[in-house]
């Protein structure tokens, strides 16, 4: 039997939780966001969320806009580090979309990870609709970061920030 469980936000195991998530992917405290639900199957090691699209992600007439898609895949695919305990951010991402997304029916989308070298995750996923047809793939870097380091540039004088690699510009 397949082990899941619900993985909330981007906060890694061993560092502190942020008190809100605002992220407009998977953010609950966001009313604005997509409030996507992701599940962790331990024994696939695949991130896994169920959706329908409404209206207001329309692109097409009657169907999502790319940006939507990118970022359901983005959301998807960055999840898949939690297999890891690590936060990674985006470095890139390449995305093939199939066919038309249609807003409105059952849609599952579908991550794991391809490969990992040093800091540098290379995770995959897909979405696909209830007839099983993929819609849109993609493959994504992802670079793991040590969140306290990256996100205390909140404290920093204004115009110094850190890129994902840590250099300051």
């Amino acid at each position: 039997m397949a082990k899941h469980k619900i993985s909330h936000g981007h906060a890694v195991h061993g560092k502190p939780k942020p008190r809100k998530n605002h992220c407009f992917g998977c953010g609950h405290d966001n009313p604005q966001g997509m409030r996507l639900r992701f599940s962790l199957d331990e024994d696939t090691r695949q991130a896994v969320c169920h959706f329908k699209l409404s209206r207001r992600f329309t692109g097409p007439p009657g169907h999502a806009h790319g940006g939507i898609i990118a970022t359901i895949l983005d959301e998807a695919m960055g999840k898949v580090n939690k297999f890891r305990n690590v936060l990674a951010l985006t470095g890139s991402m390449e995305i093939r979309y199939l066919r038309p997304v249609p807003l409105g029916i059952p849609l599952t989308v579908t991550a794991h990870e391809q490969s990992v070298d040093g800091r540098r995750h290379i995770n995959v996923a897909e979405i696909k609709n209830d007839k099983g047809e993929v819609l849109a793939r993609s493959k994504g870097t992802f670079v793991a970061i040590d969140p306290e380091k990256m996100f205390a540039q909140h404290g920093r004088p204004p115009g110094i920030s850190s890129t994902l690699d840590g250099t300051q510009v």
